[in-house]
């Protein structure tokens, strides 16, 4: 490795195609999430949890810019990690795919919105959550940053805690 930023100074490698595809994945599923939002709002939905929202979006931007800073972009990636991080993806597309307009990184309710019971829903009350667990462990340890993967999954993990608890307050009072 060349050091800290080698990434922006080789050329592209398999670790960097695959930050590149968690940056636009992240960026469509913002884009997506906001269009949602603004429509589930005009429909007479509610936010919830609107004061802790920006440390989300602090947390995942940290996140990525440490990788981007300190991954090795010549690493040879992990095929198990590799498939760990390619089957939180097809869980991330099930997931989206099953909650459908309903889908936004805010907690919209209103009572007469629907509470999704199909796909991974069916299941486990909040699979999207389970996603971005598993990427901010994997990507990281795919990358060969365990320490990464340790901080920023506790620092996930208390902010997670809080959200989780106010969306399940919320979904409690449309009866869900």
């Amino acid at each position: 490795m060349d050091g800290l930023g080698a990434i922006f100074t080789t050329p592209p490698t398999l670790v960097t195609w695959v930050l590149i595809y968690i940056v636009v994945q992240r960026l469509a599923e913002l884009v997506y999430a906001n269009g949602n939002t603004k429509r589930l709002l005009s429909e007479g939905g509610e936010e919830f949890g609107a004061d802790h929202y920006h440390w989300f979006i602090f947390l995942h931007s940290a996140w990525l810019a440490i990788i981007f800073l300190l991954v090795d972009p010549l690493r040879d990636l992990n095929p198990i990690m590799l498939g760990l991080f390619v089957g939180t993806q097809v869980l991330r597309v099930w997931t989206l795919a099953s909650i459908g307009r309903w889908w936004t990184t805010r907690i919209i309710s209103a009572p007469h919105f629907d509470r999704v019971k199909r796909g991974p829903y069916k299941y486990i009350s909040h699979p999207n959550y389970l996603v971005v667990v598993l990427e901010i462990a994997i990507v990281p340890l795919l990358m060969g940053l365990p320490w990464v993967a340790l901080v920023f999954s506790i620092l996930n993990a208390v902010l997670l805690r809080h959200r989780i608890k106010v969306e399940n307050e919320v979904l409690g009072q449309r009866g869900a």
